[in-house]
């Protein structure tokens, strides 16, 4: 609209004084209610004159940081996958084994191939995110987990079960895990601790899913279920990944939602954004604090891995009934959310690393806890379920924040890679390990004292990380 052009009777009405292109243009972005109630076009009730209207041209109206747009989308992709795919899977557990007669072992294998794939996968996912950002992978990555579920729903071998698992795992890798986690990292910085920890709570919440499971389950029997759930993952996933962006800078904007004008920056902001280490990816891989961080998240992703796969079977073999044990299942991703949130935000105030030791120590109760569980003291899953959940929920959230502040974000997709990629030897070995110590002594517990060791390792391994700056030099 050119200078000097009028808004029509229409739309105000009344014949308004001629309005500047500027002006033009919030009135684009912006409802008339919002004009007119605390906008450029308020008056008080006393005016009731339209001519003597103010015009408030200081007035400039609040958005919301599309960052924070990005964490939304994330949070449901994240609730929606993990419920089916990751803690779902303790549902189907039993009706497999009882339709088909594999072990436990066996079945749990399943696990270990997801987790093979997905480990093999996130350092070339982590390198597709960093260069065509994380929208292609989503959409992709939901399309493929959706064809593995179908293929689950089909199963009639124990090596189409495996194959539906190998879909399952290339789907996961591109719409979880790394993508969702380089897409929230590169519109925060300051605030990284607790954008991460809200995106990582849809995980938490996907526990939700469980009981859901186990009812369609119960209703319509697995395969069914199963089909369905595919056909959901492509109605929530697919127009939600088209809501992600990959970098603030493209869109006129700096991380955290600081306005990119075309002056010069104050002497804050460009400090800030000279401080900001930037690591490369083979320098990374060659530091002290690299390994110390993957290392004591692979502890960590052994134990959970192993927790969620076996909940339902272990309590079960301890006297628990089935339904209950269902509920605990629930419970496990619920009970993280404090800890996903809670411990992201004391992330961003504290020295992460004494954050995530104590983060491990509370999953060290947790297990200790959860090996003494029996129907006649069924009061220790209360604090199992407090101290675990807590404990790997705040690590979930810490290993983005930590990866992000000892190495920066230029090549973060690339990094947090090649730490998932590490992490995924613990999920292949915990499930069938367990499995195969219950097939072979009919008990859970040895693997749970194994497990408090591994525990002990990672809060060793957490508090004595180095700093970056003393194992490597950044990158110009």
């Amino acid at each position: 609209m050119k200078k000097g052009a009028f808004l029509p009777k229409c739309i105000v009405g009344f014949t308004t004084p001629y309005i500047n292109d500027s002006i033009l243009d919030c009135i684009g972005a912006f409802t008339l209610e919002e004009l007119f109630t605390k906008g450029f076009l308020s008056r008080t009730t006393r005016d009731r004159d339209p001519i003597a209207m103010p015009l408030n041209l200081n007035w400039k109206p609040s958005r919301i940081f599309y960052g924070w747009w990005v964490v939304g989308a994330c949070f449901f992709i994240s609730l929606y996958t993990g419920g089916v795919v990751f803690y779902g899977f303790t549902a189907i557990f039993e009706p497999l084994a009882n339709e088909f007669g594999w072990s436990y072992a066996q079945i749990s294998l399943a696990a270990s191939l997801r987790g093979l794939e997905a480990g093999l996968l996130a350092p070339l996912v982590g390198l597709l995110v960093d260069r065509w950002g994380p929208r292609r992978l989503l959409f992709s990555g939901a399309i493929i987990a959706s064809l593995g579920l179908v293929l689950l729903s089909r199963t009639t071998s124990l090596g189409m079960f495996y194959g539906a698992f190998v879909l399952l795992a290339t789907g996961m890798s591109l719409c979880s895990g790394t993508v969702l986690m380089t897409a929230v990292a590169n519109w925060f910085r300051k605030k990284i601790g607790i954008a991460t920890g809200i995106m990582i709570c849809g995980y938490g919440c996907s526990g939700l899913l469980i009981p859901v499971m186990v009812n369609l389950i119960d209703i319509y029997e697995w395969r069914t279920a199963i089909a369905i759930l595919s056909i959901g993952l492509l109605a929530v996933c697919l127009p939600l990944s088209l809501v992600v962006r990959h970098k603030p800078e493209q869109y006129g904007y700096k991380p955290d939602g600081e306005a990119k004008n075309s002056g010069v920056f104050n002497n804050h902001l460009a400090q800030a954004e000279t401080a900001e280490v930037n690591i490369g990816t083979r320098q990374a891989l060659k530091s002290h604090t690299f390994w110390h961080i993957a290392l004591a998240l692979l502890c960590q992703v052994m134990i959970l891995s192993t927790v969620v796969t076996h909940v339902m079977p272990y309590l079960s073999s301890v006297g628990i009934a089935r339904t209950k044990s269902g509920l605990i299942a629930m419970a496990i991703p619920l009970a993280s959310i404090s800890g996903r949130l809670g411990l992201g935000w004391l992330g961003d105030r504290l020295d992460k690393r004494r954050v995530m030791a104590a983060a491990f120590a509370m999953m060290c109760g947790g297990i200790i806890c959860f090996a003494f569980t029996s129907s006649d003291a069924t009061w220790l899953l209360v604090p199992f379920l407090i101290l675990f959940g807590i404990g790997y929920g705040g690590n979930n959230t810490l290993r983005g924040s930590v990866i992000r502040e000892f190495f920066g974000r230029s090549n973060f997709g690339a990094i947090h890679g090649f730490v998932i990629g590490i992490m995924m030897v613990g999920s292949i070995t915990g499930p069938p390990l367990a499995g195969w110590v219950f097939d072979k002594w009919a008990s859970y517990q040895p693997i749970w004292f194994v497990f408090i060791g591994l525990a002990v390792a990672a809060i060793l391994l957490a508090v004595t990380t180095p700093k970056v700056s003393a194992t490597v030099q950044p990158v110009d």
